[in-house]
């Protein structure tokens, strides 16, 4: 499969509006950040989403995505979230409804903040969003595809990371349980969320990200979901080996 990275900023991206950081003035592409959110496309040709953020429709023109034949929600936070009406245009191109996918609270919460966009009955016109909900807490096949739903904490809240084949997603995590932890051994790849320097309650900062990549043990970790006090170069040069700076656009073979 392939995965691109279709953003790996935090909630304000980077550049934040009105600020002159390093970060946010640098000329480096790569410390150019949309919200957060990846596109698996698998060996079948069928595309799965991680997350809507609300750059979505910038990012699919960007990366030429003309397909999505579900989305996995890790939660409902706007930065993860608000880009759902732009998955209309894949309904429309696909005459189809497109199946989303999370844990209980995150499906009632997209339910009702979205509720127009989950018709009760069978829907054969596409000039909005055609969307199909399931609760999920046990693996599951989408488009011929297995996925495994991994629970972790983000701060009080369990959310969901997800595992598709020898690659893990975990997003805005602050805390992994044993349970979970089992759940990600042998992976090649992991996408892990490092917010900042600082320590934050509900994130892992970049000294938690290294323990936790350690305890994982994947044999690449790829941190996402940062924001504008990490300089790509700069962390780069921090990071102990099999450990990598992801940015917009970057696409890997797993």
């Amino acid at each position: 499969m392939e995965i691109v990275f279709l953003g790996v900023g935090s909630s304000a991206g980077t550049p934040v509006i009105g600020c002159g950081c390093p970060t946010c003035l640098s000329d480096d592409p790569r410390n150019r950040r949309t919200r957060c959110s990846i596109a698996v496309t698998m060996e079948n040709g069928a595309v799965l989403l991680v997350d809507t953020g609300p750059d979505l429709r910038h990012q699919a023109l960007r990366e030429k995505i003309v397909r999505v034949d579900g989305v996995l929600y890790t939660h409902y936070h706007a930065d993860h979230l608000n880009g759902l009406d732009d998955l209309r245009s894949f309904c429309h191109l696909q005459r189809k409804p497109v199946p989303v996918y999370g844990n209980e609270v995150t499906m009632q919460g997209i339910v009702q903040r979205f509720a127009y966009a989950f018709p009760s009955h069978e829907q054969h016109h596409w000039d909005k969003p055609v969307l199909c909900a399931h609760q999920v807490a046990e693996p599951f096949e989408i488009a011929g595809t297995e996925v495994m739903p991994v629970p972790v904490m983000h701060g009080k809240y369990e959310i969901l990371g997800y595992r598709i084949g020898n690659m893990a997603y975990l997003t805005d995590v602050s805390d992994i349980s044993p349970a979970s932890l089992d759940k990600l051994q042998g992976l090649d790849v992991l996408l892990l969320d490092c917010l900042r320097y600082r320590f934050h309650p509900t994130h892992l900062s970049v000294e938690q990200a290294i323990v936790w990549a350690e305890k994982i043990g994947a044999r690449e970790t790829y941190l996402i979901h940062m924001t504008h006090e990490l300089e790509f170069s700069a962390l780069s040069a921090q990071l102990p080996a099999g450990m990598r700076v992801a940015y917009d656009g970057l696409r890997l073979q797993c």
